[in-house]
């Protein structure tokens, strides 16, 4: 009996390695809030002012600074490190508000993320400009993209659809007010169908037309035929599309003249016509030819597809282009049309070029990280804008059924449009459910006496 409060205390220390053992698997935010927060904001506080001189991210001290210190507080004259502002933990990991001295650039910061990383023993560390002077760092503490959830809070809305999670826990939009025009990459099995799958059943909830090009005899978009106002599955069919598509854009033009408005949102709302977002599953499809007849088919459509780009933002018409390989090797015209695609996706792809052609003109710093990816890792991706800055991001996983349900359940949202017509898809009606098979066999009933 004299053992048994040790035998307790052994059982308890044991249950309680256990159950941070199963946290540290099955619920990283659990561990991360008891164990790793505490453990990484201590390692943060001690090593803060000799990491910031081992990487480099201090100055000299002015004159004036040194001279006190020498004369004054009598002590070493030490280099000058960013300021440490505020510091506030967050559910994935820590956000660092810094102010940066005379001298240092967000830039020289965010050449150091990877070596803070590993100084302080964290997942990832960003760097974020917040304003003139001061910066942000958002280091995640464990494998957020691990098993990818997005936040009951993340739903569609004004032409917003939240898509994916990025690397520091918060979520990647696809914002088409922001951002018109994309180009999404990938090879077969990279999450690329996936990342589509998201994009659709968001926009299926919002009052947008949705306008599909599968050039893949539509084994991608046809299933989703009850939320498509058109949809294309040739490459002849596609230029007859995209020239209605111009047509279109030249009448809405006309409407703003009319009107004296510079975009679809100045417009009153009863003249407002409905936004159209143009899905091309695969783009090189279109810059293909077998013949030489077929090269003026081409060349009309993706003069089309450019022309499109530059200008179909101002009316609402927004163009979302996928594809496995993209390069300037495709035909003429594929880089003047990449230029009007200002989003950047790229999963994991099977040549360098096509990840340079993707991310090399705006973030140049992102092709390696896109060359990286792991073939065990479908749907995650790197993310580039026009500013110059990229994140690691990774879509949920969502079945086709799913997004084939969200078309159905909205379908009252699609827009009837006339100069569509001739591209309406047939819709096929639901598939009937299978009647269930009685557990028991019935039994004839014999009347009594026989």
């Amino acid at each position: 009996m004299a053992d048994l409060p040790t035998w307790l205390e052994l059982g308890t220390a044991a249950a309680g390695a256990g159950g941070l053992g199963y946290a540290k698997v099955r619920a990283p935010r659990v561990y991360w809030s008891l164990v790793g927060l505490p453990v990484t904001w201590g390692r943060f506080t001690w090593t803060y002012r000799s990491t910031m001189e081992v990487c480099g991210l201090t100055v000299q001290p002015s004159r004036l600074r040194a001279f006190m210190a020498r004369n004054v507080a009598r002590r070493e004259v030490r280099p000058v490190s960013p300021k440490v502002r505020r510091v506030r933990p967050t559910s994935t990991g820590l956000t660092v508000s810094l102010r940066l001295p005379a001298g240092l650039e967000p830039a020289d910061v965010a050449a150091s993320s990877e070596r803070l990383r590993h100084a302080w023993g964290v997942r990832s560390v960003t760097v974020a400009e917040t304003k003139p002077g001061y910066v942000q760092l958002r280091m995640t503490g464990y494998d957020v993209l691990n098993r990818v959830r997005l936040p009951r809070s993340a739903q569609p809305r004004d032409l917003v659809v939240p898509v994916a999670l990025r690397e520091d826990g918060s979520v990647f939009e696809r914002d088409y007010r922001k951002v018109p025009m994309a180009l999404t990459l990938g090879a077969n099995q990279s999450g690329k169908s996936m990342y589509q799958r998201n994009l659709i059943k968001g926009l299926a909830r919002l009052p947008v037309g949705l306008v599909g090009i599968d050039c893949k005899r539509g084994v991608e978009q046809n299933r989703y035929a009850s939320r498509l106002s058109a949809l294309v599955t040739s490459p002849d069919d596609a230029a007859s599309l995209l020239d209605a598509l111009v047509g279109e854009m030249e009448e809405r033009f006309d409407l703003l003249a009319d009107h004296g408005a510079s975009d679809l949102w100045e417009l009153p709302q009863k003249v407002r016509p409905v936004p159209l977002v143009v899905l091309v599953d695969e783009v090189a499809e279109l810059f293909l030819v077998t013949s030489k007849k077929d090269e003026e088919r081409r060349d009309r459509s993706v003069m089309q597809m450019v022309r499109l780009g530059q200008m179909a933002r101002a009316v609402g018409i927004f163009l979302e282009v996928c594809g496995q390989r993209f390069g300037s090797d495709l035909g003429r015209g594929a880089t003047a049309l990449r230029a009007q695609l200002t989003g950047r996706v790229v999963h994991r792809v099977n040549d360098k070029q096509t990840a340079e052609m993707g991310l090399g003109d705006i973030a140049p710093d992102a092709v390696m990280a896109a060359t990286t990816i792991a073939p065990d890792r479908p749907g995650a991706a790197v993310a580039g804008d026009t500013s110059g800055g990229w994140s690691r991001i990774r879509t949920p996983e969502v079945s086709s059924d799913e997004v084939v349900a969200t078309c159905r359940q909205y379908a009252d949202l699609t827009p009837g449009l006339p100069f569509l017509a001739p591209f309406r898809p047939t819709v096929r009606p639901a598939a009937a459910p299978d009647l269930a098979t009685p557990l028991v066999n019935p039994t004839p009933v014999r009347e009594m006496g026989t």
